[in-house]
């Protein structure tokens, strides 16, 4: 692996092709713009803008139905506009792993509201992931495509400003073919959600959180840093980095995957340091 200086949105772009992403899609808007800008710069994999968000999840979940990684961009108000199919592909799942991207603007910097999407990833029942430096965005871009396929189901990875526009050194390394065979494969219990397979559907949805939630307690994605003192943390994305520098020697516990939350591990961190 070789080291380069970049933002956390090149390192998103990096990761995706490293994970063999075959297809990017997205809505342009800050932060997320430079994903896709930086993405189409990569070879064998194909970019497009799309009119709109909800266009680009659709164009993103065609993609992945047919076997091609896929990963779709888009600020946080963008995913207002991409709910409808959001919620219903949690139901779906997919084929080739799917990431969609959603660049939060806390402090409006450059957007008309505050959101934090992390609820949507809690009212759709999808995982989401939150990266805390340029590493972590490649890294976890490169995680969630093989979240996304082993529990069959899109994965949200969080972004805001700071990260989206900061650079920090990151480890890179070489594309690798992504592990799903190409190819659409007509099933339409699973892919077309009238009613009477939307209910079968529902189980499969509650039965992955469970699964999800059983990963979160022992995934890597989270991690405890023993320290000192009398104040402990539990933080994720941007703020770590700002507790770090605030209380380096404290003890922290380090949420990489936001949802669903490890409870047994915050319980257990909670009763240490309480």
């Amino acid at each position: 692996m070789k080291k380069t200086l970049l933002s956390g949105n090149e390192a998103i772009a990096r990761g995706a092709w490293e994970a063999g992403a075959g297809v990017g899609t997205g809505y342009p808007g800050t932060p997320s713009t430079e994903i896709l800008e930086n993405l189409v710069t990569y070879p064998d994999v194909s970019c497009e803008w799309s009119v709109n968000e909800k266009v680009a999840l659709e164009v993103g979940l065609g993609a992945a139905f047919a076997g091609s990684r896929t990963l779709v961009t888009m600020k946080h108000v963008g995913v207002n506009v991409a709910a409808d199919p959001l919620f219903t592909a949690a139901y779906t799942g997919v084929k080739a792993g799917l990431v969609l991207v959603s660049a939060d603007d806390p402090d409006m910097h450059s957007s008309q509201n505050e959101q934090d999407n992390r609820h949507y990833a809690i009212s759709a029942k999808i995982p989401a992931l939150e990266p805390a430096d340029s590493q972590e965005a490649r890294d976890f871009t490169m995680a969630a495509f093989g979240l996304s396929e082993e529990f069959d189901t899109p994965v949200m990875l969080r972004t805001t400003t700071r990260l989206s526009h900061s650079k920090s050194a990151v480890a890179t390394g070489e594309r690798t073919a992504s592990p799903v065979k190409p190819g659409f494969e007509r099933n339409a219990k699973k892919f077309v959600m009238i009613p009477a397979y939307a209910r079968l559907r529902h189980v499969v949805v509650e039965e992955r959180m469970r699964r999800l939630e059983a990963y979160a307690e022992t995934t890597p994605l989270n991690r405890v840093e023993e320290g000192s003192g009398k104040t402990a943390f539990i933080t994720s994305g941007i703020p770590y980095t700002y507790v770090k520098e605030a209380f380096p020697a404290a003890p922290v516990l380090k949420l990489g995957m936001v949802h669903p939350l490890p409870r047994k591990l915050i319980e257990k961190f909670c009763r240490e340091h309480g």
